[in-house]
């Protein structure tokens, strides 16, 4: 379900499983926000972002309300860098660049990408040939929309491979994996970065192989925004 990859006084980081909602689903089981408590059987834990179900990878929580605001305000504040790895079959209009738009709400639980530019979500992305199309994608979020990146690649006419909501595509898991983190807390510098662990595709050595270039994605040369 998750295995934890930084323990700190005043917050935790894990790696989140495919295929596990955040809160509890009734009789479905258990949510990653509650088998976390569990683990470290504490009654006060504080979720500070949230991953969809079907993406794996990098998450924090934190320890006390106090670290739980600090951390509000790092993300408010655009100071935690995101990146994520996605796959997508299908051929994107164009291999790198920036996508930018509102987000509106659309059918069945879905958004979609505006030309508008009131209060747009915003990414960066690098993208590369691995295999017959297969594509890699490397995604940096600077606003954290609801979809944000499902929806950007669907933009792009790439959408997610195994996103059942955006591509209609069936796959042994959603390809959306939050791959890497980059932040300052209390004046100390933190890294964090894991490669997918689940997924035929994340973990085809051709693919690992590429991923492995990628394991400082601050230092990479990012499009203009």
């Amino acid at each position: 379900m998750f295995k934890i990859i930084a323990q700190h006084d005043d917050f935790i980081v894990v790696d989140k499983a495919p295929g596990v909602n955040f809160h509890d689903e009734g009789e479905q089981g258990s949510g990653l926000f509650s088998l976390v408590k569990a683990s470290l059987n504490v009654d006060n834990l504080f979720p500070v972002h949230r991953l969809d179900k079907m993406t794996s990878g990098l998450i924090i929580f934190a320890k006390s309300l106090q670290s739980a605001q600090q951390f509000g305000q790092l993300f408010e504040q655009h100071h935690i860098e995101k990146y994520y790895l996605a796959i997508s079959d299908k051929k994107p209009i164009k291999k790198q660049g920036l996508i930018k738009g509102d987000m509106s709400k659309s059918r069945r639980g879905s958004w979609k990408l505006l030309r508008s530019q009131k209060n747009p979500a915003i990414s960066q992305f690098l993208s590369f040939s691995v295999a017959p199309k297969i594509r890699l994608f490397l995604l940096k979020p600077h606003t954290g929309k609801t979809h944000q990146l499902r929806v950007a690649l669907n933009s792009l006419s790439a959408p997610i491979l195994g996103d059942n909501q955006y591509a209609g595509s069936e796959s042994d898991r959603g390809y959306l994996h939050a791959f890497a983190l980059r932040f300052s807390y209390q004046g100390e510098k933190f890294e964090f970065v894991v490669k997918p662990s689940y997924g035929e595709l994340f973990t085809q050595p051709e693919m690992q192989d590429e991923m492995t270039k990628l394991l400082e994605p601050w230092q990479l040369n990012w499009p203009k925004r």
